[in-house]
């Protein structure tokens, strides 16, 4: 399933979403991209089943722990954890799924097609927050020049 324009319009339009794999090292992804939906006026829900905060916001042991109003979830995790996750997600309702390029398995995919889900893989959630910055601004740019941007 190819992510398309308006699939990632409707998931960052939620502007209010969990993050699965949110790390407490600063240095690792699941952080910075956690640090970056912050920065742009996002409302973070991160999901660590090891801590009750990351800087300070309250952070949740599981999908299943989350508000009932929280409706898109971001996937960072290792695959081996994904399928569960999105599994987890689709019980509580959760119908706006980003898995992160990387973390994806065919198995986690093939769930969302039991219902209606706004599904997107395969790509970097980093290169969809505008503005786009540093790395992820040049790897947009070559993936634009292909023809491998979603339109």
């Amino acid at each position: 399933m190819k992510a398309t324009k308006a699939s990632i319009d409707t998931f960052l339009s939620s502007r209010k979403l969990a993050i699965a794999g949110v790390s407490r090292d600063p240095k690792k992804f699941g952080h910075i991209v956690f640090k970056q939906l912050r920065e742009k006026g996002f409302e973070v829900y991160p999901i660590h089943p090891g801590t009750d905060n990351i800087e300070g916001i309250p952070c949740f042991r599981s999908v299943g722990s989350l508000p009932l109003n929280v409706h898109s979830l971001l996937i960072i995790t290792p695959k081996k954890h994904t399928k569960d996750i999105v599994a987890e997600a689709m019980a509580k309702g959760i119908d706006n799924i980003w898995i992160q390029q990387m973390s994806e398995t065919p198995e986690a995919i093939a769930l969302t097609n039991t219902k209606s889900v706004n599904l997107i893989t395969h790509e970097c959630i980093l290169m969809h927050l505008d503005p786009v910055t540093g790395i992820h601004k040049f790897h947009r740019s070559i993936k634009k020049l292909f023809g491998l941007f979603p339109k």
